[in-house]
């Protein structure tokens, strides 16, 4: 006679966004009895249901019924329709989020995962404490493994009177009540930069406040120079170096808010949003008596098999900070639950690229110009513009710009960087090139089809070495 388990579940995953459904996913391949457990009423987590994929569809909402996109062709006045609703930004939105949603259900009954919901807690590092969502009932499971991705929440200053109306967070920007003619957006990290230019594409007059001298500061310096050159050209006003003091909400009869800087100006707009970074989703999870101690912001440290300082706890996702993409974060889902079962399990997390869905797109991968001189790394650039393509020209988009940097000596392909149309499709060519560590004879030596924006790897691979002096073999 076979013995009885001695837990529950071999592995039992907290949260069901990206991370958690690889994780679970992974588990359930290699034939374990795996648990996912969602406190919300949908699954998905922040990533489908107010993140990622609510604002990159609102955004291909906006650059439709804007349309942002033709007017390169038939001038800056074009729009598909004149007066835009928030109704109108948010049909394609709610459609994609439904079937996402089905998808990641069908994705994890075929797997036969437990899906269970209510809001888990641990009991001790193998228990986990389920209440269920109708408040009045609960129950106890045992799991040998636990793979932590709750994602994060908005982070709220207590200082600051959210309404989630006038003043609110990213996690509320769905339920706008109208489309604002002023915004304020508080924050220039990823999230904000998307929203302020969003918005400002649907004509909004959006100010962008950041304490930080610079944008994305992570982001190579050429290409964040052009995103704030189409920002101010959509009529954005940075107001970098500069840090809120305090927000007063409208008064009796008003609808407009007011923000203090410290520096004594003052921002007056109809609505502000609030996106100064996340903060981990942990406080509910009674993570002490799992051994377990957050940050100030609520995340986890974790080392290169993403264990906790628990040997059996693994967290993966937006839990463990940057870089907090959903790409990355399924990754890691899947590594942790390989490593917590013992598959072996490879993955090139130097060449992660990453996403960045401001108008226009930016996308990177490998390393920038900042790096590689910090390094001491002899490098040179090689660069396209989309308006050298006819594909450029037939899209409209004039202004985008693709960038390879790669080694003097070698001419191995070192870093990719893009601002354009397509950005984060296009970055893969580059991506698949630094796998193989090929080098810039690569690009010249390919035919791409005709007419593509994949030219422009081609073009910038001769813009490379007619700077270096070498003529393409």
């Amino acid at each position: 006679m076979p013995s009885e388990p001695l837990y529950d579940y071999d592995l039992t995953v907290i949260g069901s966004g990206p991370a958690g459904q690889r994780a679970a996913i992974q588990a359930a391949k290699l034939e374990k009895r795996v648990a996912l457990i969602e406190r919300k009423d949908c699954i998905g987590g922040v990533c489908v249901n107010t993140g990622t994929i609510p604002s990159k569809t609102l955004r291909e909402a906006v650059l439709y019924l804007s349309g942002y996109r033709e007017r390169g062709v038939y001038g800056s006045s074009y729009t598909l329709k004149e007066h835009i609703t928030i109704e109108d930004l948010l049909l394609r939105t709610q459609h994609v989020i439904r079937h996402e949603i089905d998808v990641t259900r069908h994705q994890l009954s075929r797997n036969g995962i437990d899906v269970l919901s209510g809001s888990a807690s641990f009991v001790d590092p193998h228990s986990i404490r389920l209440d269920h969502p109708d408040g009045h009932s609960h129950r106890t499971i045992s799991t040998e493994k636990v793979v932590l991705a709750t994602g994060t929440e908005a982070t709220r200053d207590s200082c600051i009177p959210f309404d989630g109306k006038t003043i609110l967070t990213s996690d509320e920007v769905l339920h706008l009540d109208r489309l604002p003619k002023t915004m304020a957006v508080i924050g220039a990290g990823v999230v904000g930069c998307e929203y302020a230019s969003m918005f400002a594409a649907l004509g909004v007059r959006v100010t962008l406040i950041d304490m930080r001298p610079r944008l994305l500061p992570f982001v190579d310096h050429e290409i964040i120079d052009t995103l704030a050159y189409h920002l101010r050209e959509n009529r954005v006003l940075l107001r970098l170096g500069e840090e809120v003091a305090a927000i007063e909400p409208p008064l009796h009869g008003e609808h407009r808010v007011t923000l203090m800087l410290s520096s004594g100006k003052q921002i007056v707009a109809e609505k502000a949003l609030y996106s100064v970074g996340r903060t981990g989703a942990t406080s509910k999870l009674n993570i002490g008596a799992a051994g377990l101690a957050p940050d100030s912001r609520g995340r986890l440290k974790v080392n290169e098999h993403y264990q906790t300082s628990v040997e059996h706890i693994y967290a993966a996702g937006d839990l463990i900070g940057f870089p907090s993409l959903a790409s990355t974060s399924m990754e890691q889902g899947r590594l942790a639950a390989c490593h917590a079962f013992g598959v072996p399990a490879r993955s090139y997390p130097q060449l992660f690229p990453y996403g960045i869905y401001t108008i226009p797109e930016i996308s990177m991968v490998g390393r920038n110009e900042e790096e590689l001189t910090a390094e001491g790394i002899s490098y040179e650039v090689g660069k396209a513009r989309y308006k050298e393509t006819a594909r450029g020209q037939i899209i409209g988009d004039l202004t985008g710009l693709l960038k390879l940097i790669f080694h003097l000596e070698t001419r191995e392909l070192l870093g990719v960087q893009i601002i354009g149309e397509g950005a984060s499709e296009l970055i893969h060519i580059g991506q698949a090139v630094l796998a193989f560590g090929g080098s810039l004879d690569y690009f010249v030596r390919t035919v791409f089809n005709y007419p593509t924006l994949a030219e422009l790897y081609k073009t910038a691979a001769f813009d490379g070495l007619n700077r270096i002096g070498h003529a393409a073999d």
